[in-house]
């Protein structure tokens, strides 16, 4: 299909009174005004453009929810391109990673996906009516001249000795160039624009380099291609964006993306930019990224340590935890770090409302009740989650003999440790009121048993006197618990800004070397085997855990999703709680 042929039907329906609504920060105004005065005849549509040069991060998550969500809040449409124009660093392999990842946050790009390289051929066209205008010229410097003779941020640009060819000779190098006659870096197309501009950007920048490698959707069939701030305005153009909405970086490149289409007479989008995010403890450059992959720091893109979207994915961070992440953060125009607390606690609200609640025990200890027949199992009935009984119930097995967290339990403990200890009863949730009788221990003093008695009176988990139990244990039935592999993952860099590093050191030097403990021999109730890859559970007063995509019904795998202490809520309740007056 071509875009001539496309379906732009993209044109808004909301009243003005409607679109005023919409204005809720810079962007939105700019639109909703746009959209009133019909400077689009009242379309909308955008477009998210990655280079299919690595997976998308977390901050990729924030340009889609602006991107498209801006596109969907106005009723228009948003495209779904890839700015495939550089061969050397892209694969296939991202394409369909970043394919997933924007279904997987819920955006509507339509059944079609767009390419740069499909425009490759019209691009071509337009260089040539910007040479016969006389506003491109091949250029044979070096690259390392090209750039001594742009000049300094204090000093004006030099002219190219090429630069003043005629229009039929630089049509025919070009044409030559295109045809494969020169090896790379031989010669470039450049726009002739102005040598002294203050804006360094319009110094004659380059448009064409040559590059002899094969592309991962055109194959062999070309040997130049076109730089992104050449390329950027035509694909809009191509595809009747009506905003191009890109990171502050490009704030500059703008009169650049003006000048193209301009000289062109080509239709014009309008560029708006907006701050990106930055994270504390992560890097979001694609570069270091890939250092991480390369230097097997990780395990790979999709690493739950990794701020990739395929890394939270196997983490188990739920899609609507990130989309109600990138809303809170809002639209500005200034760059600010977020803590990545504010994150965590958007997916802890997430899980907190939606996950189903199982007792899993990461560190066992045996607990032996003694006063509970030995051949009895009963199947306590228990709520899928406290707060909302629509979940339904599930049942647990208790037998006399049950898993305990090992540091649920103390033979000399401090004091209000109100766990099991020696004089100290506590409640099994949803089962029994327990006291402490004895313990048992190998050759080496490891406690490997704890024996204890029973209220038989208290299944459920209350006293039948009324008398206060504060301690509450979760527990595994020893004879019905499944073993798993949990993986406790960390914060990936142990200081709050990972470049700054010491003279001679990089971010790599900021790795936390914690940042993943793998816990064998864990215990789970049996329930948990109906669990899907992909699915996350709270382990009662543990945390929150993802079936991994490896975990098979022979070898459980679980990732650490996230704690169940919130640092973001107790950041926000001491900023709101008045400090005394000293």
């Amino acid at each position: 299909m071509s875009h001539q042929d496309r379906n732009y039907d993209d044109t808004v329906t909301l009243s003005d009174e409607e679109l005023d609504a919409l204005a809720t920060d810079f962007i939105r105004t700019a639109v909703a005004e746009d959209t009133k005065s019909g400077r689009f005849d009242r379309r909308v549509r955008t477009r998210f453009p990655p280079e299919p040069n690595g997976y998308l991060h977390i901050g990729h998550a924030k340009a889609l929810n602006i991107d498209a969500g801006i596109a969907r809040d106005f009723g228009g449409k948003f495209n779904l391109r890839f700015d495939d124009t550089n061969p050397v660093k892209e694969e296939e392999e991202y394409v369909d990673g970043i394919v997933n990842d924007v279904r997987w946050l819920g955006w509507d790009f339509g059944n079609e996906i767009f390419f740069a390289s499909d425009y490759f051929e019209q691009m071509v066209v337009w260089a040539e009516q910007l040479i016969e205008q006389g506003d491109a010229y091949v250029d044979d410097l070096s690259p390392q001249e090209i750039r001594e003779y742009r000049g300094t941020l204090v000093e004006p640009g030099e002219n190219s000795p090429y630069r003043d060819r005629s229009v039929g000779e630089n049509l025919d190098l070009f044409r030559r160039m295109r045809a494969g006659e020169f090896p790379e870096e031989a010669c470039v197309l450049r726009a002739k624009i102005d040598m002294a501009s203050p804006n360094l950007n319009m110094r004659d920048p380059v448009m064409y380099r040559i590059l002899h490698q094969s592309h991962h959707r055109q194959g062999d069939q070309w040997c130049i291609y076109p730089m992104y701030d050449w390329a950027h305005g035509l694909e809009d153009s191509i595809e009747r964006v009506t905003h191009s909405l890109c990171d502050l970086g490009y704030r500059d490149h703008r009169p650049l993306y003006d000048w193209f289409l301009d000289r062109l007479g080509i239709y014009h989008p309008q560029q708006i930019e907006f701050a990106r995010l930055f994270m504390t403890y992560t890097v979001l450059s694609k570069r270091k990224l890939l250092q991480l992959v390369e230097g097997e720091h990780v395990q790979g893109w999709d690493d739950p340590r990794m701020p990739t979207l395929t890394g939270m994915r196997r983490r188990g961070y739920p899609p609507e935890a990130i989309n109600a992440f990138c809303d809170r953060i809002g639209v500005s125009t200034a760059n600010s770090v977020v803590d990545v607390a504010l994150l965590e606690h958007a997916v802890r609200e997430q899980l907190n409302e939606h996950a189903q609640r199982v007792m899993g025990v990461l560190d066992p200890v045996k607990v032996v009740i003694d006063s509970y027949p030995e051949d009895q199992v009963e199947w306590m009935e228990v709520d899928n989650h406290p707060q909302r009984p629509g979940l339904g119930k599930r049942t647990v097995p208790f037998s006399r003999e049950i898993y305990i967290e090992r540091e649920d339990f103390m033979e000399d403990p401090p004091r209000k440790y109100y766990r099991l200890a020696p004089g100290k009863e506590v409640r099994l949730m949803n089962a029994y009121l327990v006291q402490y009788k004895t313990i048992v221990k190998d050759e080496e003093g490891n406690i490997v048993e704890i024996h204890c008695t029973h209220d038989p009176n208290s299944r459920g988990g209350e006293a039948p006197d009324g008398r206060r139990v504060r301690g509450t244990l979760h527990w595994v039935s020893a004879a019905h618990a499944l073993d798993a592999e949990v993986r406790l993952y960390d914060r990936l860099f142990i200081k709050e800004n990972p470049e700054e590093a010491a003279e001679g050191e990089t971010f790599l030097n900021n790795l936390n070397s914690n940042s993943l403990e793998v816990q064998q021999g864990c215990k789970l109730e049996p329930s948990v085997a109906e669990a899907q890859p992909g699915d996350c559970l709270q382990f009662m007063r543990v945390g929150y855990f993802a079936v991994d995509p490896d975990s098979t019904a022979e070898q459980l795998l679980f990732n650490r999703t996230i704690q169940l202490r919130d640092t973001w809520a107790k950041i926000q309740s001491q900023a709101q709680t008045p400090r005394k007056k000293g």
